[in-house]
């Protein structure tokens, strides 16, 4: 599983609940200090959208895919995430120092189970979610290795479809 470098800078966040799975690739979480709560974004991912937006437009002219059919797969990797980490969940995350909000705000982390296992890495790895490489993060050559083998493999979303 994922190793985190010394000499990188980052900054780790711990106590953490996921209180809402929001698709295949991003959490709403509470600190169980502070109740606060947050929404993560799997850096390094990218999942299938479960609802009509603007992205599922970019994505349909972008893979040929009917917008329907990347909603299912979306809802089938929301599920997958739903299994590994339900609400209750309690987690950890390691933001990257010089990488840590998207565009929207939302936290860029990698995501961590109480038993250490790395759920960006698990998401991939099973073919529930692809790279983004829109943005790079440090895991980003890894995860795109991963990728390759869920694809090569037929794993998660790739046994119903070639590439999403």
């Amino acid at each position: 599983m994922m190793y985190m470098e010394a000499k990188e800078q980052y900054i780790p966040q711990n106590h953490l609940k996921v209180v809402k799975i929001v698709d295949g690739e991003g959490l709403i979480v509470s600190n169980i200090f502070n109740k606060e709560e947050f929404e993560i974004r799997f850096l390094g991912l990218d999942a299938p959208e479960i609802k009509p937006c603007r992205k599922l437009f970019q994505d349909e002219r972008e893979t040929h895919i009917a917008g329907q059919l990347l909603m299912k797969l979306g809802r089938i990797s929301m599920k997958y995430l739903f299994e590994l980490a339900p609400p209750g969940t309690h987690i950890s995350i390691i933001l990257e120092n010089d990488n840590q909000f998207d565009i929207y705000g939302r936290v860029l982390a990698y995501v961590f189970l109480s038993d250490r296992r790395c759920l960006n890495e698990i998401m991939v790895s099973d073919g529930y979610a692809k790279t983004y490489d829109k943005t790079f993060c440090i895991a980003l050559p890894k995860y795109q290795l991963l990728n390759s083998k869920a694809m090569f493999e037929k794993r998660g979303l790739y046994s119903i479809i070639n590439t999403f």
